[in-house]
């Protein structure tokens, strides 16, 4: 077993073993190995292929087959189902009518004759640079100390002296036919090398066997970023040196939740983006230096950066330690900035754009940075907010790296452009799956942990939002929490303990949402109890606690969100689950009744208040959801079935045939009226109270 210091060696014998003969497995089985580490390549980026012999479907001849990550795939993750399978003779063909580099776009479908398996995936615009390789096994792989060695000014001679001719220099040119026959070229004219640079780009590196491939791979990684440590500082300091000093941990967390919402407005201009905040000391070495001001504006060099980062970052004219308190005062001061940049990027497109360009695209920044404080990034969900990220930090180390050993150039735009706005860029975007109605939309349902909270944050979670977890009951949340990230992934969730009463757990609880997603756009005041007694056995600690919990809890959540939703200008829902008893006066009901009917006022007197903010806020009435809910722990059943003269037993059956539907009301039913409220087409509607009770003629409100 090797020892590497910058990549991790992951190689298992007896896995590896196990996969023996079988080819394809061990390319899947090292492509995740290589793909499970960041520094080697980013999520979605890189690719993998092996060539092999297999029996013609046709003909019963043996043909060399070549297995390649297919189009839009992640070598981390990547299954046989993500592989492309061809015929090698057949995609080597097509030089033969190959028209030259103005026409490369039209070969892309000409890859669709050289299939072999017609289950498999489309083939990407990188199988030519693998197919016109004579290796086995081919890793193209984006690894920061490459990519910081092909971005340099002098890149070629450096690698060059480095790997003392063994690996190959091909000049930047975009993905293509052209640049597969290049590699060709570049091989032929050094045989024996072990691998090839592409300028500004990446790594090209083979072996005979899938191990010979992942080692030689390691192997030229590892030079490169030895090269490059052993250089950090030699010639000047590390990006110029410290110009601003980083708040302490907990500050740049408190900074950054407060500030996350008014940014997260300025990026939501065209569609609500979901955001991602990260403050780790490499992106804090970068955004305090000095060198910050002249790096930042370049852009980056590799073509799965920019395509995920945009053209260049917005850097804050924000003090590190700026009063963020007041809202209004804080957007005034960044609207300039915001506009000097939807500007520069309307010039960006307007001067490199072709005849048949697609249509502009959003014009606000992904990536944002605040010296002192950390980098916040913005896009339309939050896996691909947290992936831009990941890869800003990656051009980072890029940047780092070739400074240290010469200095860094990025594309020109108008190369930059032309990966950017590609016709088979726009048409992979054009495939995408339409969003879901609640795409880029943020959801806090209170006591979501079980009940019908939790099937409110289900239905939320599977129409596209991202939602914050919550209950008192710390052991309940974190069984929520992991059954949510089994079904919805982990970039769909996150949790905070909150009691509804406690006005610093709310605040908490927001924060963490900001820091999570960047603010918050659904509300849904959903934690309550309920307390069943006659008038006489009442106690003062029960009225007490009904109306801390549904009166005053409701009121603190909903004044606490309105400054996160104010601050995001955006608008907004709040809906508030009372109740058919806010309506309905019934026996043994005093405190929970009258607590459910403030609630119902609280709720109109709200959305008067709250419209001119384009927040909505509207009510749903549920009545006797039973299933897997707290309401019915703490006697209220037994009160209940005590004041209606039946058994706890006789409850479902008794309110449902009460009704004029004669329906059992489910906590899935009460998560469909609130997906009524927020899911686009009541948009106009506030101040609105939605009965989901079966039908209770005296709880009509009209």
């Amino acid at each position: 077993m090797k020892t590497y210091k910058h990549v991790n060696y992951l190689w298992d014998e007896q896995k590896a073993k196990s996969l023996e003969g079988d080819e394809v497995a061990l390319l899947l089985y090292r492509s995740n190995l290589l793909g499970s580490d960041l520094r080697i390549t980013n999520y979605g980026g890189g690719n993998t292929s092996c060539k092999l012999l297999d029996k013609d479907p046709l003909t019963g001849a043996a043909v060399e087959v070549m297995w390649i990550k297919g189009s839009g795939g992640d070598i981390g993750t990547l299954k046989k189902s993500g592989l492309a399978a061809l015929y090698v003779d057949r995609l080597r063909d097509l030089e033969k009518v190959y028209r030259g580099i103005e026409h490369e776009d039209e070969m892309v479908e000409l890859f669709n004759h050289c299939i072999f398996d017609l289950s498999s995936k489309a083939p990407s615009i990188d199988t030519p640079l693998h197919g016109f390789l004579p290796f086995k096994h081919i890793d193209h792989l984006h690894p920061d100390a490459a990519i910081a060695i092909a971005a340099a000014k002098d890149g070629k001679q450096i690698t060059q002296d480095l790997f003392n001719g063994t690996i190959g220099w091909v000049d930047w040119q975009k993905p293509g036919f052209d640049l597969g026959l290049q590699l060709r070229d570049c091989l032929d004219q050094n045989p024996g090398i072990r691998g090839i640079m592409l300028g500004s780009h990446g790594l090209f590196t083979w072996g005979d066997t899938a191990y010979e491939s992942y080692l030689n791979s390691l192997d030229v990684i590892e030079t490169c970023a030895e090269y490059l440590e052993q250089n950090y500082g030699k010639k000047r300091p590390v990006f110029g040196g410290q110009k601003v000093e980083s708040l302490a941990a907990d500050d740049r967390k408190q900074q950054a939740a407060k500030l996350a919402p008014i940014l997260r407005g300025f990026c939501s201009s065209e569609r609500h983006m979901i955001g991602h905040f990260a403050d780790d000391d490499k992106v804090l070495e970068y955004i305090n230096s000095n060198d910050l001001e002249r790096l930042a504006p370049l852009g980056t060099s590799c073509p799965d950066h920019f395509l995920r980062t945009k053209i260049q970052p917005l850097i804050l004219n924000l003090d590190k330690g700026e009063d963020l308190s007041d809202a209004e005062a804080i957007k005034a001061k960044l609207l300039p900035l915001f506009e000097d940049y939807r500007e520069m990027y309307t010039n960006y497109y307007e001067t490199c754009k072709h005849d048949n360009s697609p249509a502009i695209r959003d014009k606000n920044p992904v990536i944002i940075l605040y010296p002192g404080v950390g980098m916040f990034a913005f896009a339309k969900d939050k896996q691909t907010a947290r992936v831009a990220a990941e890869f800003y930090t990656n051009a980072i180390n890029v940047m780092k790296g070739s400074e240290a050993v010469s200095e860094y150039t990025s594309l020109p735009r108008q190369e930059a452009f032309n990966i950017e706005y590609w016709l088979l860029e726009e048409a992979k975007l054009q495939r995408m799956p339409k969003p879901k109605a609640l795409s880029g939309k943020i959801a806090l349902v209170t006591g979501s942990a079980g009940g019908i909270g939790k099937a409110i944050a289900k239905k939320f979670a599977s129409e596209g939002a991202v939602v914050i977890l919550n209950d008192m009951n710390a052991e309940r949340l974190a069984s929520a929490e992991e059954e949510f990230i089994g079904v919805f992934g982990k970039d769909a969730v996150t949790t905070a303990v909150l009691d509804v009463t406690n006005e610093e757990q709310i605040v908490k609880a927001l924060d963490k949402s900001a820091l999570a997603f960047g603010g918050v756009d659904i509300i849904v005041n959903n934690a309550g109890l309920s307390i069943s007694k006659t008038i006489e056995d009442h106690t003062q600690k029960d009225w007490d606690l009904l109306y801390d919990v549904l009166v005053k809890g409701q009121f603190l959540v909903t004044q606490a969100a309105t400054r996160t939703m104010k601050a995001q200008g955006v608008g907004g829902d709040i809906i508030n689950i009372v109740s058919k008893n806010a309506l309905v006066s019934g026996p043994n009901n005093a405190g929970y009744g009258s607590a459910k009917a403030a609630q119902l006022h609280l709720s109109r007197l709200n959305a008067a208040e709250l419209g001119a903010a384009s927040i909505r806020v509207n009510v749903v009435n549920p009545d006797a959801v039973i299933s897997d809910s707290n309401i019915w722990a703490g006697g209220w059943a037994e009160g209940r079935a005590k004041a209606y003269g039946v058994t706890v037993e006789e409850l479902p059956a008794y309110y449902a045939k009460r009704t004029l539907l004669n329906e059992i009301i489910l906590p899935d039913d009460i998560a469909n009226a609130c997906f009524a409220f927020t899911g686009g087409l009541l948009n106009k509607s506030t101040g609105n109270v939605l009965n989901v009770d079966g039908g209770v003629a005296m709880a009509f409100t009209r």
